[in-house]
């Protein structure tokens, strides 16, 4: 046998020997590194920083998965009809929790904070630019309940804009309220929002409120941080998708010193990780005890 073909028989049995160690190798690890999942959704929103904080600090065995607010929902929904595990970044208002028999996990170490609320955030100059959108804009106020009517009208096949449209015509007192004597004369609004069902819901509300006094209005759907930006730098005039103290608190340090804080939108607001009720534990401390439920 010449050197050659002998030095490829012996390369070719240490390839083979390698690959069935490393068939070995990863048999090992699959059994080893079980580990839960949380369903998440966007990778810049605040809640995801928050539970990355809740998996450090009670120490998971969990890895959080990056979706959307419509994935997340999805993922959800399927669980439950399988009646699965599931564990996922929640917030109220939401109309999950309309749907669906649902809790939070208890949360001992405080990471998620306790009750938020949302608030319309301006760029500095725009009450003195546009005061009558301005105005608008600290009167729009609305309850938990409400939100979740829009959001569920839409998860049942309305689109944002017909929701809205229901929910304004519906209400007409309180769209006055909002409104008052202000008149835009056509006048323009930017307003950003992040891609929450929530989110989504009250944007549109407002946009069809601004409409009614006579403002022509544009909307920009973009994540937490660069929302935060674009009110900041004057690219966007307004927003109503601020959670705070806890959710966002992080965007409003970085930027606050170019934001104004017009008013609150909903008071009432909860994040926190939820799961289905047939869910036999009730605290995120007990999460690692049952991880491979939620594999």
């Amino acid at each position: 046998m010449k050197k050659t073909q002998k030095i490829s028989i012996i390369l070719m049995i240490l390839c083979i020997g390698c690959m069935l160690m490393a068939g070995c190798t990863g048999q090992q690890d699959t059994a080893t590194s079980q580990k839960g999942k949380i369903t998440g959704i966007e990778p810049g929103a605040g809640i995801m920083q928050k539970t990355e904080d809740a998996i450090r600090d009670y120490d998971l065995d969990f890895t959080l998965l990056s979706s959307s607010s419509a994935g997340m929902a999805s993922e959800l929904t399927k669980a439950i009809k399988e009646e699965r595990w599931i564990v996922v970044t929640g917030w109220t208002p939401h109309w999950k929790f309309a749907r669906f028999d649902l809790k939070y996990l208890d949360d001992p170490k405080g990471i998620y904070g306790g009750e938020e609320y949302i608030a319309a955030l301006s760029r500095t100059g725009f009450d003195t630019d546009n005061p009558g959108a301005y105005e608008i804009l600290s009167r729009f106020n609305w309850s938990p309940e409400e939100m979740a009517g829009v959001m569920l009208a839409i998860e049942d096949g309305k689109t944002p804009e017909e929701a809205a449209a229901d929910y304004i015509s519906s209400h007409p007192d309180q769209v006055k309220s909002w409104i008052g004597d202000v008149s835009g004369d056509g006048e323009g609004v930017a307003v950003g929002y992040v891609l929450w069902d929530s989110e989504i819901a009250s944007t549109n509300v407002l946009k069809q409120v601004f409409e009614q006094a006579g403002y022509t209005v544009k909307l920009s759907a973009v994540d937490a941080g660069p929302l935060y930006q674009a009110v900041a730098s004057g690219n966007v005039d307004c927003t109503i998708s601020s959670w705070l103290p806890t959710t966002h608190s992080m965007y409003l340090e970085k930027y606050h010193d170019d934001l104004v804080q017009a008013g609150t939108v909903l008071r009432g607001a909860k994040i926190g990780l939820v799961v289905p009720e047939y869910v036999t534990i009730d605290s995120i401390d007990q999460l690692n005890s049952v991880a491979d439920k939620f594999a």
